[in-house]
């Protein structure tokens, strides 16, 4: 372990004091102004840092974290003082954000976040919120659903991967996880080594199309230049699963699919089985509602979810959506007219558009 070395004399004592009070406060106000270092600890933290507050005796500043790291001192793994962006808000949420995911096996209460971080649980949600455009609960629902999927694809047991993710046993949760997977959670195991998943693969106006589905409905649409980069991609989302092609199974829904891209109306009945977060499925909600023709920016989409500064989490929810043209996620483009990116590529988005604003007979 480095030789911890003393902090600099300060330019000015009042300084120090200010510092020290923002510490004693837990100041986020100040965070990327300083850090302060504690010589008993060898750590050096931000002045929000939720940790226990250290004698004074023992406190040293400094202006950025690669000075005190140069005295010998390293980063705090609860605040994580190196990742700060300069904004006190943003900053304070990221902090929320690694606290959430060092307990998902503890209850995460509004009332216990505000504890930590010295804020009111109102206050500590709404700010939340306005920075990732979804609540503290739903953060931690979908960081235990992220670690369960890769609990479960690296082969552990249900059980085990369910508590190992901060979930119980109880049959609700083994429920809600199955909704939110697509499958039950012993089906998803290993990449979904027990799911059964239909796939069929046709011409379109945007090259070729895969569809692929579960017995609970469509979980993938794909499209590519040809079949096997489709059958590659449908591989590495479900790379253990029983993949069967089915033509004739899934002709209907292939028809009604195509029918919808050549300007007839959408197939309500059409079952989706999609995994998602609760952002990602309030996003996809709305776009299912967008007129046949018409387009909305991703400022648009924010403000109509009620998430009116969260155009770069609908950005990501659009490029994340597994089921093209059933969530029509190309009718979604910038605000001043560019049509944004497509996870299948700019030509086939702007074919879409061109497509529904002219209609087949």
């Amino acid at each position: 372990m480095p030789r911890l070395v003393p902090a600099p004399e300060p330019s000015a004592k009042s300084t120090d004091e200010l510092r020290w009070n923002a510490v004693a406060s837990r100041d986020a106000a100040w965070d990327g102004e300083f850090v302060f270092a504690v010589s008993s600890t060898g750590v050096y933290c931000r002045p929000s840092c939720p940790a226990r507050r250290p004698r004074r005796h023992n406190v040293a500043f400094f202006d950025r974290p690669e000075q005190a790291e140069r005295a010998g001192y390293r980063a705090c793994l609860r605040c994580r003082p190196k990742v700060l962006s300069g904004n006190g808000q943003a900053d304070n949420v990221k902090a929320i954000c690694r606290f959430i995911e060092q307990h998902l096996d503890e209850p995460i209460t509004l009332a216990r976040l505000g504890r930590e971080f010295h804020q009111s649980p109102f206050h500590l949600q709404r700010r939340f919120k306005s920075v990732l455009a979804i609540t503290p609960r739903e953060y931690a629902d979908s960081c235990r659903l992220r670690l369960l999927k890769r609990n479960l694809q690296s082969g552990e047991s249900v059980t085990r991967a369910l508590y190992d993710a901060g979930y119980g046993s109880s049959s609700r949760l083994y429920e809600r996880t199955a909704s939110h997977l697509g499958m039950t959670p012993d089906k998803y195991r290993r990449g979904a080594i027990a799911a059964s998943i239909r796939y069929a693969i046709a011409d379109s106006p945007l090259g070729r199309i895969l569809i692929a589905a579960t017995e609970r409905g469509i979980c993938a649409i794909r499209f590519a230049n040809t079949d096997g980069e489709l059958l590659e991609g449908l591989k590495r989302e479900f790379p253990f699963a029983t993949r069967k092609a089915d033509d004739r199974g899934l002709r209907s829904w292939i028809v009604s699919l195509l029918r919808q891209m050549h300007g007839k109306a959408a197939d309500p009945a059409l079952p989706l089985d999609i995994r998602a977060t609760a952002f990602q499925r309030r996003v996809w909600k709305y776009l299912q509602s967008i007129p046949f023709g018409a387009t909305r920016s991703y400022n648009q989409v924010a403000k109509a979810i009620g998430q009116p500064t969260a155009a770069r989490a609908v950005a990501r929810a659009c490029a994340t959506n597994p089921v093209a043209v059933a969530i029509p996620c190309h009718r979604v483009i910038r605000e001043d007219g560019d049509l944004g990116g497509y996870r299948w590529g700019m030509e086939r988005k702007k074919t879409l558009l061109e497509m529904e604003l002219h209609p087949a007979d």
